[in-house]
C-alpha cells in the first residue's frame, strides 16, 4: 500500500470516527499534508462514496444515510468523556418519578450505572432497555415503533404518540450535534420529532453532550438551547459554550 492509499484510508477512519468532520479538523490531523492535497483526497473518496463531502468537511457515509452511526462505533468513541457526562447525570435520578432514557452510547452508559430503585423509566433504546434488565426496582418501558438496526433504537410514529400520552418528570435527551445558529441537532427525521414530543412533556429537559459535539451542524432540527434545562458535559466544553448557556439561563454542568 502506497503512502496515498494509507492517507485516504486514514482519512476515511478519521471521518466515521468522528462522523462528521470540518476541513479544520482534517487539517490538524494531518499537519503534514497541503490543503491542497487534502481536498483532493476528499473529492477522490467521495467520488469512491468511502465519505461524503459537504460544504467546509465530510461526513460518514452511514450518519447520511441516516443510521446516526453505528451504536457499537460510538460506545467506543470519547469514553472518558461520556463517563464524566453520566456520572455527574446519575446523581439527578430521584426515586419514584418518572424519566424518559434517549436512545444513543451516552444514555447506555447511563443505564450501566442506574440506581436499583423506584422508577418508571421509558426508554426507545434497546441497548439502554438490556441494561435497566438487570434491575430489580425500577419499571421499564420499551416504546413501540420501527427498529433502527445501526443504533438499536426504536422511532416512528406510534413511538411518538405513545410519548405524548406519558408525563415525564426528567427527560435525559442525546443528540448528534450543537451548533449555536441552529441549536441541537440529529441525523434521523424521525428521531428528531420523537425528542421534540418528549421535550413537550418533560419538566425538567437533560441534553447529555460530550464537547466533541459541539460547533457542528447535523441535518434534522431538535431545539434550541434555550428550551432544555440543563446541559450535562465534559470539562473539555468550550468557553464559547458556557457563555451561551449563561446568556441564555442554562444550568452547564
Amino acid at each position: 500500500m502506497d503512502t496515498m492509499e494509507q492517507r485516504r484510508n486514514a482519512i476515511v477512519d478519521f471521518v466515521n470516527e468522528k462522523g462528521n468532520i470540518t476541513f479544520a479538523q482534517l487539517e490538524k490531523k494531518f499537519p503534514e499534508v497541503s490543503q491542497m492535497t487534502l481536498r483532493t483526497d476528499l473529492k477522490h473518496l467521495d467520488e469512491s462514496k468511502k465519505i461524503v463531502r459537504i460544504h467546509g468537511g465530510a461526513k460518514s457515509v452511514e450518519v447520511v444515510l441516516g443510521t446516526d452511526d453505528y451504536i457499537g462505533r460510538r460506545a467506543v468513541r470519547n469514553v472518558e468523556e461520556k463517563e464524566n457526562v453520566v456520572e455527574k447525570a446519575v446523581s439527578l435520578i430521584k426515586p419514584n418519578t418518572t424519566v424518559f432514557l434517549d436512545s444513543g452510547s451516552t444514555t447506555t452508559a447511563l443505564a450501566r450505572i442506574w440506581p436499583d430503585q423506584p422508577n418508571f423509566i421509558f426508554t426507545s433504546s434497546m441497548t439502554c432497555a438490556m441494561e435497566l434488565s438487570k434491575l430489580k426496582s425500577p419499571t421499564v418501558f420499551v416504546i413501540g415503533g420501527e427498529l433502527n438496526k445501526f443504533s438499536m433504537s426504536v422511532c416512528g410514529v406510534s413511538a411518538i404518540e405513545q410519548i405524548k400520552a406519558v408525563n415525564f418528570d426528567l427527560a435525559f435527551l442525546g443528540v448528534t450535534s450543537y451548533s449555536s445558529d441552529v441549536g441541537f441537532s440529529c441525523e434521523v427525521l424521525m428521531e428528531s420529532y420523537l425528542k421534540q414530543a418528549v421535550l413537550q412533556r418533560s419538566g425538567e429537559k437533560i441534553v447529555l453532550m460530550d464537547s466533541f459535539k459541539t460547533d457542528k451542524k447535523s441535518t434534522f432540527h431538535i431545539c434550541r438551547l434555550e428550551e432544555v434545562s440543563m446541559v450535562i458535559s465534559d470539562p473539555g466544553i468550550s468557553k464559547e459554550f458556557r457563555e451561551e448557556c449563561e446568556r441564555v439561563g442554562v444550568q452547564l454542568q
